[in-house]
């Protein structure tokens, strides 16, 4: 019966970014794709650019993914339609930026629920098909705020620094098992994070400093050349591989006094 079902990537947060940049690349790659994400509209436009300029099968599941028991919709949609999800690509999250005591609880909650809860269980019932296989392709978008406390952004760098501990994890795991585990870790990138996550232009600017954006197809890019070289990590950018090789030489208490100090005139201004 495994035998008969079309093997696809799945793709999660599809519809713009580092998501879509992905459904691109993979589908020039003729990867078959079902691509989820909450815009019907967008994902509809997608599977039908990707199937008529490249001749392959894309399908979409349109879902908001903090909806209650989204991971188990998804599955069940996926074995309904006999689909096989050969590779993984957790890409989905959100995030946001402000004094904590200032920020909408609900909205950092939804944060751990999509980030870490929804990412959690999407993994364990995909990594376990995988499993039995003895097959299969899991990439995890971690993030740079990954490796520090992130002040004024907490719950998102905490929700990242739980995607990269929970990856390291599973890559030391299942290495007896032939299944690629990535875990990307892009640094700032062009896409709609900053109005996803409510935050407004000057708010883009406080957080970004000097640091130049990547594209979402440079980010893409890199990820996967370093699947194909069988690596288990990666950070995007070689001037954000170098900041975060000087963050190791300083305590995580420095660093995020400096950063909160930087920050701090724009997100905590005295009243």
């Amino acid at each position: 019966m495994e035998l008969s079902k079309m093997k696809v990537t799945l793709i999660t947060g599809a519809s713009g970014g580092i998501g879509k940049a992905f459904a691109r690349k993979l589908a020039a790659e003729k990867h078959n794709l079902l691509l989820v994400a909450r815009s019907r509209g967008k994902l509809d436009v997608l599977c039908k650019e990707l199937i008529e300029e490249h001749h392959i099968t894309a399908q979409y599941i349109a879902l908001d993914l903090i909806t209650k028991d989204a991971d188990q919709i998804i599955f069940e949609e996926t074995e309904k339609r006999d689909l096989t999800v050969d590779c993984l690509v957790n890409n989905a999250g959100v995030g946001s930026a402000g004094d904590f005591i200032d920020l909408d609880l609900h909205k950092e909650l939804d944060i751990i629920s999509l980030n870490i809860s929804f990412l959690t269980s999407l993994t364990f019932r995909y990594l376990k098909q995988m499993r039995e296989r003895n097959s299969g392709t899991i990439i995890n978008i971690g993030s740079m705020a990954s490796f520090q406390p992130t002040p004024f952004q907490a719950v998102y760098a905490a929700s990242k620094a739980f995607v990269r501990s929970f990856t390291e994890a599973l890559v030391a795991e299942n290495k007896p098992f032939k299944i690629n585990i990535l875990l990307l870790c892009p640094g700032l990138t062009e896409t709609n994070f900053f109005q996803g996550g409510e935050m407004s232009i000057q708010d883009k600017k406080t957080l970004a400093g000097n640091i130049s954006f990547q594209s979402p197809e440079e980010v893409v890019e890199e990820g996967l050349t370093a699947l194909r070289k069988h690596k288990t990590s990666i950070i995007s950018g070689s001037k954000n591989r170098l900041l975060i090789s000087m963050g190791y030489l300083f305590p995580n208490s420095m660093l995020s006094n400096i950063m909160a100090n930087k920050f701090r005139s724009h997100f905590q201004p005295k009243k």
